[in-house]
């Protein structure tokens, strides 16, 4: 069983999707990214690995939070942590204390499939120690390990184009082996 922890913020006019205004109001990007998470819980749900849970920031208190684990059964945790990296770490800690594998997606790559997923699972299940699914922009839409590595998500540029080399690049310091799936537009 691989648990697929999806990231997502709160669909609030203003605070996402800002890098598409214009041409989109606040209001369309708000209404975008709503779809593009509802999207990404589909999608996990679908690939049938594990429990799907929802790491909400800032938190779990969201209306539209509320909805999605009523509507699709899944699991609500709040982000924690005081940057990104520190989140991540943290959600695979917490999860890996019970399971043998997870992975991590964000709720912005609508070029994920289930078959990516799938692919990502399996490659854990072969003894990989983890795995990435590579963006094109240079970061990456997915990170799947077998036990925590927080090393992997300190000191990171983290929205920056740098941040999959640098991935790798700890992955080989740490003496880690991982595979990639085929690179992502997100």
């Amino acid at each position: 069983m691989t648990p697929i922890l999806v990231f997502a913020k709160a669909p609030e006019a203003g605070k996402v999707k800002t890098r598409l205004c214009p041409p989109l109001s606040p209001e369309e990007a708000a209404a975008l990214h709503r779809n593009l998470v509802r999207h990404t819980l589909r999608t996990a749900i679908r690939a049938e690995l594990g429990p799907v849970s929802l790491y909400c920031a800032p938190d779990t208190d969201h209306p539209f939070f509320q909805h999605c684990a009523r509507d699709y059964g899944i699991e609500l945790r709040p982000q924690t942590g005081r940057d990104l990296g520190a989140r991540m770490a943290g959600a695979l800690a917490q999860t890996l204390q019970s399971a043998e594998q997870a992975l991590l997606i964000g709720s912005d790559c609508p070029s994920l499939t289930e078959t990516d997923l799938a692919a990502a699972g399996r490659a854990l299940r072969d003894g990989r120690d983890a795995v990435l699914g590579p963006a094109e922009d240079g970061g990456y839409v997915l990170i799947g390990l077998r036990r925590p590595q927080p090393t992997l998500f300190t000191s990171m540029h983290w929205g920056g184009s740098t941040v999959l080399d640098a991935t790798r690049q700890r992955l080989l310091e740490l003496n880690l082996s991982w595979e990639e799936l085929p690179p992502r537009w997100d």
